[in-house]
């Protein structure tokens, strides 16, 4: 086997599974001690051997440092949390090595589509479903056997009861219309990336099955707008008891209110700390 590339980390940490695993992306398989995915059509290995060295395989050094969002100043991005919030500094110190993951913007809209009141378990057999029975087949000498994720118009043409039967449910016609109007070109994907936010997030919200939630975790983890900060029902039960005791009158406006002018910026990544927090350390029972 040819030598991994080896990308040296310093600064701020970096935590290879903990992104992986952080309910951001579904298709990577634990394999030979590090992970084996797809980086859209690129078979790629990753390990982390040692907190100060990620190994990957040759010649993806550059797709997989942008693909893990290992360009984001995090010292820089911290400042901008708000001052004196303790429930994320606390999810910041259980896990810090998190990043953001540069996704493919149709790859990661589709998925969330799928994701609605999921769980991570189910999302992950939901999308290597549609990967295997619509997707390319992706030579990967080696790694376990990959599909890319299917095109909006291999699953245009697939039809809504070949979607059900891949575990959809009722998010079958949220996928198979949100990918014919993108493959009729009812609706420009591509354009999404010129507009600001609040636009980009309306224009999503057009699409059948998309609202608020998915097109802020379409716009934070396939666009990079950092500010997005998506609230699903877990992450309003999150800020209900990090941040209001509990209180069981605090709406949900009220908590997408907060969510939206309490973090700043970089909001997206304060989102992430706490879900991850809130999700893996046991200390929201």
């Amino acid at each position: 086997m040819p030598a991994p590339d080896i990308i040296p980390l310093s600064g701020w940490p970096f935590d290879l599974t903990a992104t992986l695993q952080s309910g951001q992306v579904f298709h990577w398989h634990a394999h030979e001690g590090g992970w084996a995915g797809l980086i859209g059509a690129t078979p790629v290995q990753l390990s982390q051997p040692t907190p100060e060295g990620l190994h990957c395989s040759p010649g993806t050094r550059e797709l997989v440092m942008d693909y893990l969002g290992l360009d984001h100043d995090l010292s820089a991005l911290s400042t901008t949390f708000p001052a004196g919030d303790q429930p994320l500094r606390r999810a910041m110190e259980w896990c810090p090595g998190l990043r953001i993951i540069r996704q493919p913007a149709w790859e990661c809209l589709a998925t969330f589509i799928t994701s609605s009141l999921k769980q991570v378990p189910h999302i992950r057999q939901i999308s290597l479903t549609l990967r295997q029975r619509f997707g390319e087949a992706i030579p990967s000498p080696g790694l376990p056997e990959q599909w890319a994720y299917p095109t909006p118009a291999a699953l245009a043409g697939a039809g809504e009861i070949a979607l059900r039967a891949c575990g959809l449910g009722y998010r079958a016609p949220f996928l198979h219309r949100t990918a014919s109007d993108i493959t009729s070109g009812r609706f420009d994907l591509a354009a999404v990336a010129s507009l600001p936010d609040d636009a980009a997030r309306a224009a999503l919200c057009q699409l059948h099955g998309v609202g608020e939630k998915i097109a802020n975790c379409a716009l934070l983890f396939g666009w990079q707008r950092l500010a997005a900060f998506p609230v699903d029902v877990w992450v309003e039960r999150v800020l209900r008891e990090l941040y209001f005791a509990g209180d069981p009158d605090i709406k949900a406006a009220a908590l997408r209110h907060f969510a939206r002018t309490h973090f700043g910026p970089a909001g997206g990544y304060a989102q992430q700390f706490l879900f991850h927090y809130a999700r893996m350390s046991g200390k929201l029972s």
